[in-house]
């Protein structure tokens, strides 16, 4: 229920997807502790003690009918949290209560419920990743023989193609994808390791058996699917996990935002635009505009989970010894927050470049404004085969070249360098001889085929590994 008289995240409300909100939401989260709780019970009851079938299976009877009402008004009266489910969870179980939370800390469910939590997001984040690069290799594939002018310094250079700037897009997330796969194949869970990570209440639980306490988190890991828990931590796994975790999202804002710049840059030049709704208005008061609103919106985002990389590093640097309490705060807002802000940059990241709207007249135009230039080097081989002086040559074309410049700058006349080097009889070549020299393509080197090996050596063998993600459509608040 939308309420107007307390503040609202936009984050929920406007630009994260309903999936990425679930993930964060409280349900999610305490569907998890009972998860663990039951993996806990189990276990233990494997290794020997007295918990029986009969009180797992109640447990399990229960685990989804989350009594939200009697946690809400006991931790009214005991200001804990997880204490205060452990009641809840009992008063649905009686026969099991005593056996909840058996020899765990608040941080066995709270820390491993965050790595779980880390971890489905990831997978979603990876999920949209592969969907963007998709769409890159598309549009990338269908523009790799589109001549554009590229730019260094945002000056004409080479020419280069639409979709070889495209792949470079395209290059920046297959990086990220490569970071999220190795930082999320590192994560483990943090297991049932104690108030100081020694497992001293199990180890007196199994009366000294030591080999039983040993086979705990290996046990509890299989039953949550994770390859294993962390060896060694203090009462709470290192930070420095939820600092790795946010620096791939940082990774991924990094390149959204820089693909963003170049669709703005490219919109304000009208060669590419972004898509615009039919009825979607640019600006009020200036009724003709088409704003590069969701380019914008990415960049915006973006900035904020790159700042947001600096929340977790504090929290890591800052812990005194086997742990304080000053992560928790930061770790509520930072680490959802920077999920649910990604989340939003991929999902208009995808709905951007699934409608870009390319001008290839435009493209053109601007391409033969700036090719006499470029094509200098060609014009004056063919000059030297006519029997002219290189030496000679060169000279003249940067004098002629300089006359053209401050033609076009300084009495806005369109590029006239080839007109001028026809009436310059050194050269000893007419205008469309000079003009055989003007198809763009002859400039574009090897872009067209860079694109192609590309996506045959890199993109299509990654997109082919990942059949079972693909097909996503991102929906956006306009």
């Amino acid at each position: 229920m939308f309420m107007n008289d307390r503040y609202q995240s936009p984050l929920s409300e406007r630009y994260a997807s309903k999936e990425m909100q679930y993930i964060f939401s409280p349900d999610k989260k305490f569907r998890t502790w009972r998860k663990l709780w039951i993996a806990l019970a189990e276990t233990e009851m494997e290794l020997g003690l007295p918990v029986t079938q009969e009180q797992i299976d109640e447990l399990k009877a229960h685990q989804d009918e989350i009594n939200y009402d009697v946690a809400k008004q006991r931790e009214k009266e005991v200001r804990h949290d997880v204490m205060s489910h452990v009641y809840a969870y009992g008063v649905q179980c009686p026969k099991a209560k005593g056996i909840i939370h058996l020899g765990a800390t608040s941080c066995y469910v709270g820390d491993n419920t965050d790595i779980i939590v880390m971890t489905e997001a990831l997978a979603l984040v990876r999920k949209k990743l592969v969907n963007v690069i998709a769409e890159l290799a598309k549009f990338a594939d269908r523009y790799k023989d589109q001549p554009t002018l590229a730019f260094t310094h945002f000056q004409p250079a080479q020419p280069t193609t639409v979709g070889k700037r495209a792949t470079l897009w395209m290059h920046e997330l297959v990086m990220d994808l490569e970071d999220l796969d190795y930082v999320a194949g590192s994560i483990r869970l943090l297991g049932s390791k104690g108030t100081t990570g020694t497992q001293a209440s199990f180890l007196e639980l199994f009366d000294g058996d030591m080999d039983k306490v040993r086979k705990l988190d290996p046990m509890i890991a299989e039953k949550l699917g994770y390859p294993g828990c962390y060896p060694v931590s203090g009462q709470t796994y290192s930070r420095k996990v939820d600092s790795r975790v946010l620096n791939i999202l940082a990774g991924i804002a990094q390149s959204a935002h820089k693909f963003s710049n170049d669709i703005r840059l490219l919109q304000h030049l009208k060669e590419i635009e972004e898509p615009f709704e039919k009825s979607q208005i640019g600006s009020s008061a200036m009724a003709y505009k088409r704003n590069p609103m969701r380019s914008e919106r990415i960049a915006s985002l973006s900035n904020y989970v790159m700042s947001d990389v600096m929340n977790p590093m504090l929290v890591a640097s800052t812990q005194w010894f086997e742990r304080t309490l000053d992560d928790s705060a930061n770790k509520r807002l930072s680490i959802p927050e920077g999920f649910l802000a990604i989340d939003g940059i991929l999902d208009l990241y995808l709905n951007v470049v699934d409608g870009l709207v390319v001008y290839p007249k435009v493209i053109e135009k601007h391409m033969m404004a700036e090719l006499p230039f470029m094509a200098t080097e060609n014009i004056m081989m063919d000059a030297v085969k006519a029997g002219g002086d290189r030496q000679e040559l060169h000279e003249k074309i940067r004098e002629l070249s300089m006359e053209a410049g401050r033609n076009v700058k300084e009495n806005g006349m369109d590029n006239n360098l080839l007109e001028l080097i026809a009436a310059d009889p050194a050269f000893n070549l007419s205008l469309d001889e000079l003009k055989q020299n003007m198809d763009p393509k002859k400039y574009v080197g090897c872009a067209p085929a860079q694109v192609e090996i590309y996506l045959d050596e890199v993109i299509r063998p990654l997109l082919s590994a990942n059949q079972d993600v693909l097909g996503m459509t991102a929906e956006i608040n306009v």
